[in-house]
């Protein structure tokens, strides 16, 4: 993360080296993507290793508030640079500061009892009772399978947040443009005042599941999102900026997904298999569903209106209550879901 904020910042323009600087640019970018996808997941997994409930679940939470921060910061300095002289340039020297100050910081981290360095101590346990350390591969709790149901439930919980995304920022951002008039300065402006929102949202989510089991939670934003979802073809027939302001924060804060639940999610997965398929779930619904919201939803909207937005939100929501109520079910075998 680091070099790559680093080489971002000294790039040369598109004018001295031409398109090998959009290229570059591309390629930076798509490094960035996955490193942040992937120490997300690592620190949202290392801090339910850590901390117990109930104070797991907004100490889990904190990490995706921290990622928002990062929306935030970013619609920050885009409104600066459109309505200011700042380089933006200067942004990446700061996020460069700031990988190099998290991966000292790293270094210090004490190891999980559950997950950080297990096969080692497995292997000295082994040794310790004299058995042979090659066994260790054939070690039971090793080679433990993440349930099937259980990863596709948590794959179509996961493909809800880049929808609820794009609808957010891009298609109420097209809808400022084309009805409103707005120019790309003023879209980036009206964003950046959705982020701080969604910022105080998440702070307010991440205090009530630490006094709300968070599934509730989810279930309870479900159902409300289904309502609006309802008459929502009513509502946006008659939009003014304010209004599509609140729809905005609506979808950011309360659309149905898995926040402020994921710690509850992780730990139905294997504990050696956590981190690989919590982070190639992270990584495949972003990518695909990214994929379809930008180029499906722009044939969907110009043939259809909002109602092409409804055949992808629709699906989802389904599916997404399908695999709520997967985990809602483990939940009830180890008798926790009645938690208040």
């Amino acid at each position: 993360m680091a070099c790559t904020c680093i080489g971002m910042a000294i790039l040369p323009s598109y004018d001295e080296i031409g398109f090998a600087a959009t290229i570059m640019v591309t390629l930076f970018r798509a490094i960035q993507g996955i490193s942040s996808s992937t120490e997300v997941v690592g620190a949202q997994l290392y801090i339910t290793e850590m901390v117990k409930p109930p104070m797991q679940y907004p100490a889990v939470a904190s990490v995706t508030i921290f990622s928002t921060l990062g929306t935030l910061a970013a619609l920050g300095v885009a409104t600066i640079v459109t309505s200011g002289n700042l380089n933006w340039r200067y942004a990446f020297v700061f996020g460069a500061l700031v990988a190099i100050t998290g991966t000292m910081a790293r270094t210090t981290l004490k190891e999980t009892p559950d997950f950080i360095d297990a096969k080692r101590r497995i292997k000295s346990s082994l040794e310790k009772t004299g058995l042979d350390p090659k066994q260790i591969d054939n070690n039971d709790i090793l080679k433990q399978k993440t349930n099937l149901k259980t990863f596709i439930s948590y794959f179509v919980i996961q493909c809800t947040g880049p929808v609820w995304l794009y609808f957010a920022y891009f298609y109420c951002g097209n809808i400022l443009t084309e009805n409103f008039g707005y120019s790309p300065a003023e879209v980036i402006k009206h964003n950046f005042f959705i982020s701080i929102g969604d910022v105080i949202g998440g702070i307010l989510l991440t205090y009530l599941s630490y006094k709300i089991y968070p599934l509730k939670i989810l279930r309870t934003t479900f159902y409300i999102f289904v309502i609006f979802l309802c008459f929502s073809p009513i509502i946006m027939q008659n939009l003014a900026p304010n209004y599509l302001m609140l729809i905005q924060l609506y979808f950011l804060i309360f659309a149905p997904g898995y926040f402020p639940a994921t710690a509850i999610f992780y730990k139905h997965f294997p504990v050696f298999k956590r981190f690989t398929h919590t982070s190639f779930i992270f990584a495949i619904s972003r990518a695909l569903m990214y994929i379809i919201t930008s180029f499906g939803l722009a044939y969907l909207t110009e043939i259809f209106g909002y109602i092409g937005i409804l055949m992808i939100m629709v699906p989802v929501t389904i599916f997404y209550y399908l695999g709520l109520r997967h985990f809602e079910k483990l939940e009830k075998q180890v008798n926790n879901f009645n938690i208040a």
